[in-house]
C-alpha cells in the first residue's frame, strides 16, 4: 500500500507525550531570535530579494531543520546567522544581542570537507581552542574529550586524508563544539557523503545533541532528514523567500528507523512535499525526431 493510499492522521495532531515536550520547550528561553530579517543582492535597479520578512524565534537546546525549494535562501540564512554574510534589513539577536559578524558563541558545519589537511585529527579540533588564548595542554585534553564524544579517540593522530568522509564530518562537529557555542549551525553537513553514512551521521548527531548543551540550526534538502532529525521544521518560500509554515514535527522521540513508515512520519513528509513540491499542471512532452542510430534489433518501449 503506497503512502497515497493511506489514512493518514492530520500533520498537526500531535500525541499527548509530543505535546508535552513541546509545552516544555516553549518554557524554555529563546537563544536566537531573528526579526523581520532581508536579504538582497544587486545594484544599479537590478535586486533580487532572496527572502524578506523572514521572522522566527528559536528557544535553547531546540533542534530545527530549513528546507525549502532550491534558491529560497537556506544556506543564506545560514551564513547570516553565523555572521559570515549580512542581512540587507532586519536583527539577528543571540541571546539579546546583535549578531554582527563571526563569534565563537556559534559554531558552523559546512557540506564541504573544511578540515585543515596539514593538521591531525586531535591538532584540528585544537585549533579554535588555541586561537581563543587556552595553554596547548588544556586545549589538548578537551579536544581530545570531544573525540571520544564523537567516537574518533583512536584516530587521534590521523590526517583528514586518512578519514572516510562520515569521519571527517564527525571532526567538523567536533571542532565546532569545542568552543562550546551557543548554536550549531549546519548547512547540509550530510549532503555530500552516500546514503548509509548519511543515516550513520544522522544517528550519531542525535546522540551528540543530547549530551551537549547546543542548539541547532540545521539547513537540508532532504525531507527525510528534516523528519528524522528536527524538533520543529522551518519551511522556506520562494520569490521571495521567507516562512512558508513552521511545524512542530509530531514523530515521537527518541527516534528510530522504523518511523520511517510511521503514520506521523508520513502524514508529515507529506505536508513538506505539499509545500516543497507543489502538483502542477504537466504539459505534454514535445514529440522529439525519431532518428534511429541503433542496429540492436530489440526495441525499448
Amino acid at each position: 500500500m503506497s503512502p497515497n493510499e493511506l489514512k493518514l492522521p492530520d500533520y498537526r495532531e500531535l500525541s499527548p507525550a509530543v505535546a508535552a515536550r513541546f509545552q516544555r520547550i516553549r518554557e524554555r528561553p529563546v537563544i536566537l531570535s531573528i526579526r523581520d530579517l532581508k536579504k538582497s543582492f544587486g545594484s544599479n535597479g537590478s535586486t533580487h530579494v532572496v527572502f524578506d520578512h523572514l521572522s522566527i524565534n528559536i528557544h535553547r537546546r531546540e533542534f530545527i531543520c530549513a528546507v525549502g525549494p532550491s534558491g529560497c535562501g537556506k544556506s543564506t540564512l545560514a551564513r547570516i546567522v553565523a555572521g559570515l554574510d549580512e542581512a540587507t534589513d532586519g536583527d539577528v539577536l543571540l541571546d539579546g544581542k546583535a549578531v554582527a559578524g563571526p563569534g565563537s558563541d556559534r559554531g558552523m558545519v559546512f557540506q564541504g570537507y573544511t578540515l585543515f589537511p596539514w593538521l591531525t585529527v586531535k591538532k584540528n579540533v585544537m585549533f579554535g581552542l588555541r586561537m581563543h588564548g587556552k595553554a596547548a595542554s588544556t586545549a589538548e585534553s578537551e579536544a581530545r574529550q570531544w573525540l571520544d564524544m564523537v567516537g574518533l579517540s583512536k584516530f587521534e593522530n590521523s590526517y583528514p586524508h586518512e578519514l572516510s568522509g562520515g569521519m571527517k564530518q564527525r571532526v567538523a562537529i567536533a571542532r565546532a563544539l569545542a568552543n562550546n557555542p551557543r548554536i550549531l549551525i549546519m548547512d547540509e553537513p550530510f549532503g555530500a557523503l552516500d546514503a548509509q553514512t548519511r543515516c550513520q551521521m544522522q544517528a550519531y548527531l542525535l546522540q551528540i545533541w543530547k549530551k551537549v548543551d547546543v542548539t541547532i540550526l540545521f539547513i537540508t534538502h532532504d525531507l527525510d532528514e528534516a523528519s528524522f532529525l528536527s524538533d520543529r521544521i522551518l519551511v522556506m518560500g520562494t520569490n521571495p523567500g521567507g516562512v512558508r509554515e513552521f511545524i512542530e514535527n509530531p514523530v515521537p522521540r527518541p527516534r528510530t528507523s522504523e518511523q520511517f513508515i510511521s503514520p506521523e512520519f508520513l502524514a508529515l513528509k507529506k505536508r513538506l512535499e505539499h509545500h516543497i513540491h507543489p502538483p502542477v499542471e504537466m504539459d505534454a512532452p514535445e514529440k522529439l525526431p525519431m532518428i534511429k542510430l541503433t542496429e540492436a534489433g530489440d526495441d525499448v518501449e
